[in-house]
């Protein structure tokens, strides 16, 4: 397949009149339009206004999207305790399965190709079925919780660290190696020690299995931390082993100088969810200061609840401005470190390699976004455009190792009438996670 027009083949490579060639998985050719087409004069061609990689969503909750629009203007451990984990223990299997999907259908509607997906206790396998048949990249684990937790999802903590055990079994590699396994504790205030200590010696015993948690997303968490353990958060998992070149924490919002520095040695991921941050008033990251220590950020939609939405065009957007305003600084995190931050940071966290820019021998995940509209109207700058003014619903086409999933808006894999409807459904049921606070909460 030739698909050809403004191709971004990265955040400092652009093509006014290019093409990209696709065969099987992978990409065979980018470059200059006329030339692509000399060289492959058979091949079938697309055209779009814009061809580029697809986004990858650093920290997502895809299971949450049952929850959209439950907890607004709520801080983040009433937000967590009293409706978020309420709404996760109530699910059945199948409804799992609904949310799952609808979070997979929005995202590959919007552009994005692969996901480091943060699920729940139950029912994991129904999202890695999900996600299989939808089509979508993704780094997926089910959640291990085994203290302040709620009826329905409080663990046994060798039971927890036994079920992440088969589904790494069962599901690392799988559909194709398109997903991923990464061991997934919640966040440091409800899982032990030994339930850390047991996610690490996880991930170290099966090549390529990472970690994905949250950390220092609010000052709250902190403080819990530190009664139980007297060290600061990123100091306490860097003691339990949840640091390194494999393991991705979320937020990051409150560190202190010590805690950046084991970040930098360590290589440690950082997903940058400003959306979120933002709406639970959590605080705003120091990314800036990240980036110049050398510290690898990616970037994420968090889940629907605390954000709305799973537009990465929203959340490149959200990104910049924030950290603009934060330091008083227009220059701080021009579009294009944005953009890296939202495609080849993002592979890179989530364990692909040849992701995230459209190359030749890379991964075929490409996405075509439409102009046609008064606000891209001009287009000076395709990046500057993706990040500042570019939409979810402007993707037209979105492409995963070398097969369409999405066509003229229209996702291919999945019934998204059928899912809507069934997701519309269980939400009408759900009023009972939002009942009053729950005991576990800390």
């Amino acid at each position: 397949m030739l698909l050809s027009g403004t191709v971004i083949a990265d955040s400092r490579t652009v093509f006014d009149d290019g093409a990209v060639v696709v065969e099987d998985s992978r990409i065979a050719a980018v470059g200059e339009r006329t030339a692509i087409r000399d060289r492959y004069p058979d091949l079938e061609e697309r055209e779009y206004d814009l061809l580029a990689p697809g986004l990858v969503g650093g920290h997502i909750h895809s299971v949450q999207s049952l929850g959209r629009g439950i907890a607004d203007d709520s801080e983040l451990l009433e937000w967590l305790f009293e409706y978020v984990l309420p709404m996760e223990a109530s699910l059945s299997g199948e409804e799992m399965e609904v949310a799952a999907k609808l979070g997979y259908l929005e995202m590959l509607q919007s552009g994005t190709t692969t996901c480091i997906d943060h699920l729940s206790v139950n029912h994991a396998e129904r999202a890695f079925e999900a996600a299989g048949e939808s089509g979508i990249r993704g780094v997926l684990g089910k959640v291990m919780m085994d203290q302040r937790s709620p009826d329905g999802l409080l663990e046994d903590t060798e039971d927890a660290l036994a079920e992440s055990e088969r589904l790494i079994r069962a599901y690392h590699g799988s559909f194709d190696d398109r997903i991923r396994y990464a061991v997934t504790p919640r966040f440091a205030v409800s899982c032990t020690e030994e339930c850390l200590r047991g996610a690490r010696a996880l991930a170290d015993a099966y090549d390529g299995v990472r970690i994905h948690t949250h950390a220092s997303e609010n000052r709250g968490e902190i403080e819990t931390v530190e009664g139980d353990t007297g060290m600061r958060n990123i100091e306490w998992l860097d003691e339990v082993g949840l640091t390194g070149e494999d393991v991705v924490l979320a937020h990051c919002v409150w560190t202190n100088d010590r805690e950046r520095e084991i970040l930098a040695e360590t290589g440690t991921h950082v997903t940058y969810c400003p959306s979120s941050n933002m709406k639970l008033a959590s605080g705003v990251a120091p990314i800036m200061e990240y980036l110049e220590r050398g510290i690898p950020v990616a970037l994420g939609n968090d889940g629907p609840p605390c954000n709305n939405t799973l537009d990465p065009f929203t959340e490149m957007r959200q990104a910049s401005l924030l950290q603009k305003v934060d330091r008083l600084d227009p220059v701080a995190i021009p579009a294009e470190e944005i953009f890296e931050m939202a495609t080849v940071n993002g592979a890179k966290a989530a364990g692909f390699d040849r992701l995230g820019k459209l190359r030749s021998g890379w991964r075929a995940d490409v996405i075509g976004i439409d102009t046609d509209k008064a606000r891209a109207t001009p287009v000076h700058d395709p990046i500057s455009h993706l990040v500042f003014g570019a939409h979810g619903d402007d993707v037209e086409f979105t492409m995963v190792d070398g097969t369409v999933l999405v066509d003229n808006g229209d996702v291919r894999s999945l019934d998204a009438e059928k899912i809507r409807e069934s997701a519309a459904e269980i939400a009408r049921d759900l009023e009972g996670a939002r009942d009053g606070p729950d005991e576990a909460r800390p």
